[in-house]
């Protein structure tokens, strides 16, 4: 049941990984997420009110706020990665999030073995080799730039996936909801701050989001909130390095899309890092 709950967990990040970063693109990132981050706001409310999950002990509030603050820094830098980078190079570096609940694991006596280890230093090589420009065409600011923001939203995950776990011993629904609670207005701050009179930044034309995009926004926040509800119940059933990391698979999701719809091309070195940087997370989860 654990390996089940986490690998659809992964199969639904995937997927709104590939749509929120193409959603992304030419759009206020913010935005999109502010969107999907009420979408899933709903489908957890329906969900709570379903379940009488308002009278949960409320133990997982600090798990909840924390896993909100974390979540929503991640998704923004992840689609803005996303939408200005390969998805088949940025993907795969920010699921090496999972190396964070692996070492807080170590830090509470949980030592990792020697496969885990193995598969951490396979999966950070691969990530070097992925981020390499090899194509002179490329534009090398905008690459960097993406490999940066993808490096940001993987601490972000890392930190998520550790608070998600925590508060879902608590209960898993209330921590979505609060996660939520807790994004919602910081990303609505966020886009007031961008508008401001005095500012001079981008301005969002309502043709940017016509009710085809809205809608396509919804179903990438309800699937992110499944996702979620999906990791955090199987954080409470099994180990949570392992759970990370099968969670963090993801990736191969999103780069299989972008080369079946996109038509994303790479280098047989950066297809060989990608190969490199999956086969770790893989590696971690065996070894957990």
């Amino acid at each position: 049941m654990t390996i089940l709950l986490a690998l659809g967990s992964s199969l639904l990040w995937g997927v709104a990984d590939f749509f929120g970063g193409k959603t992304s693109r030419g759009r206020s990132t913010v935005l999109v997420v502010l969107i999907s981050q009420m979408a899933g706001f709903l489908l957890a409310l329906i969900v709570a009110i379903v379940s009488r999950s308002f009278s949960a002990p409320t133990g997982y509030l600090p798990w909840a706020i924390g896993a909100g603050l974390a979540g929503a820094s991640a998704v923004v830098l992840f689609y803005q990665a996303l939408a200005i980078g390969t998805m088949g190079i940025v993907a795969p570096i920010a699921a090496l999030g999972v190396i964070i609940p692996v070492l807080f694991g170590v830090f509470s006596g949980v030592v990792p073995s020697a496969l885990c280890l193995a598969g951490i230093v396979i999966a950070i090589a691969g990530v070097v080799i992925t981020a390499r420009p090899t194509d002179a065409a490329v534009r090398t600011e905008r690459h960097a730039l993406s490999i940066l923001l993808a490096i940001g939203a993987a601490t972000g995950f890392g930190l998520l996936q550790y608070a998600i776990s925590g508060g879902a011993h608590y209960s898993t629904v209330m921590t979505m909801l609060v996660m939520r609670c807790t994004t919602i207005p910081l990303l609505a701050l966020g886009i007031g701050l961008s508008l401001h009179p005095g500012r001079r930044g981008p301005r969002e034309p309502a043709s940017g989001f016509p009710p085809k995009v809205i809608a396509l926004i919804i179903v990438i926040g309800v699937f992110d909130v499944s996702a979620n509800l999906l990791f955090a119940q199987a954080s409470i059933y099994g180990a949570l390095s392992v759970v990370a990391v099968l969670g963090s698979l993801y990736p191969a999701t999103t780069v299989l899309l972008a080369r079946i719809v996109d038509k994303e091309k790479m280098s047989p070195l950066q297809n060989a890092g990608v190969l490199s940087a999956i086969t770790g997370v893989a590696m971690i989860a065996a070894g957990s």
